[in-house]
């Protein structure tokens, strides 16, 4: 991205540089996550401009635009996740997406404990009627 000449713009400037910073940190969100879904064998990762991982007819974890993890877990699951890691409810496009949790920015640098939710929501979304 290329933040051209704003020297009568200090606004443009700002926003050009503060969007070259998100996306940065998308992007290593990003690498993060691909990291993550690479330790199972059981899916992969698809979607270009959403990365996201699907079975049985259900998405189970994916990125949203502002570059947060959300897994899908079991109501039960979700529960006792979101009390262990204080964890809220994870929003896409301002929408809460049911059954998910967001994954908190702290637990991106264990992806040996990441990788055991994933794979737990990939066992839950196998237990459900295939759609």
């Amino acid at each position: 991205m290329d933040c051209g000449n704003h020297d009568n713009d200090p606004i443009g400037t700002f926003s050009c540089w503060h969007n070259l910073i998100s996306m940065s940190k998308w992007d290593d969100k990003l690498k993060i996550y691909d990291t993550l879904v690479a330790m199972s064998p059981n899916f992969e990762r698809k979607g270009k401009t959403v990365p996201y991982t699907s079975a049985n007819g259900y998405m189970f974890s994916f990125i949203n635009k502002e570059g947060e993890l959300g897994i899908r877990l079991s109501k039960e699951s979700g529960k006792a996740f979101k009390e262990k890691y204080d964890a809220t409810e994870f929003r896409s496009h301002g929408a809460v997406m049911k059954d998910y949790v967001l994954i908190p920015n702290e637990l991106l640098n264990d992806l040996e404990t990441l990788s055991t939710y994933l794979e737990e929501s990939f066992q839950h979304v196998m237990s459900l009627p295939p759609k």
